[in-house]
């Protein structure tokens, strides 16, 4: 028995994110059809280990999943082997044996996301199945002046809640900036963690600084608590894309 780490790609379109739901659910979930393609060659676990949980749509290009199996062959058979019995909209990237006693989720150190956004009028059906349409137009110095504000250690709960009841709402942001790539105006974030939906509110709020909506400096208000409620706005989840799970060395 040895237990591998595994680095996950899928278009999260059709899943209703990455869980496993209920018995009495027939949802369509990552993690269910990940488990059904391991069972096909003998895995026996009652449930993969992930590094998160993203949401109902959410893409992903570097979610990791652990778990553990009996295996006879090189890790490189093993990712044929799981490409084999995935559906078309989830592939395996790589595979590592790793210790018995690694975790994706409490040995990762940072995450990091991308949200991708276009600004345009009318309806665009292939580039709204991976980006976000705004329209008016959000400014690019303007979204750039807001991301700054994110930067440093700050009490996030304004913009998501902690994976438990009572957990605790500080995250470190590492990196957080726009630019624009191949006509689109694309959002990543680095942090020690993220809270539930807390990348799509950032998202939210700060398009609607680039549209003029909102002033920059309220996002310091959220953060300082002096506006203590939930950000209502919420980015709609195709636009996010988790880019990477990092690990120290």
């Amino acid at each position: 028995m040895a237990r591998y780490q595994v680095l996950l790609t899928y278009d999260g379109t059709d899943f209703y994110g990455f869980q496993r739901q209920a018995k009495s659910a027939r949802s369509r979930t990552v993690q269910g059809v990940v488990e059904l393609a391991l069972r096909r060659f003998g895995w026996q676990g009652r449930s993969i280990l992930s590094a998160g949980r993203t949401d109902t749509g959410v893409h992903a290009y570097g979610q990791v999943i652990a778990f553990d199996l009996d295996w006879d062959h090189s890790p490189e058979e093993l990712l044929r082997a799981m490409n084999a019995n995935l559906p078309p909209d989830v592939a395996v990237r790589e595979v590592n044996q790793v210790v018995p006693d690694f975790h994706p989720r409490y040995d990762a150190s940072a995450r990091r996301y991308r949200y991708q956004i276009f600004c345009h009028p009318v309806r665009d059906p292939l580039r709204e199945r991976f980006a976000w349409r705004v329209w008016p137009e959000a400014n690019l110095e303007r979204l750039q002046q807001a991301a700054m504000h994110l930067l440093g250690s700050h009490d996030f709960s304004s913009f998501g809640t902690p994976p438990r009841t009572g957990g605790i709402t500080m995250r470190d942001v590492f990196r957080a900036e726009w630019q624009e790539e191949n006509e689109n105006l694309v959002f990543e974030i680095v942090a020690n963690a993220f809270l539930y939906r807390m990348v799509r509110r950032l998202v939210s709020i700060q398009v609607s600084i680039g549209q003029g909506i909102l002033e920059p400096g309220v996002i310091l208000q959220y953060l300082d608590d002096r506006l203590p409620s939930l950000v209502k706005g919420l980015a709609p989840p195709q636009g996010l894309t988790l880019m990477e799970v990092v690990y120290s060395a």
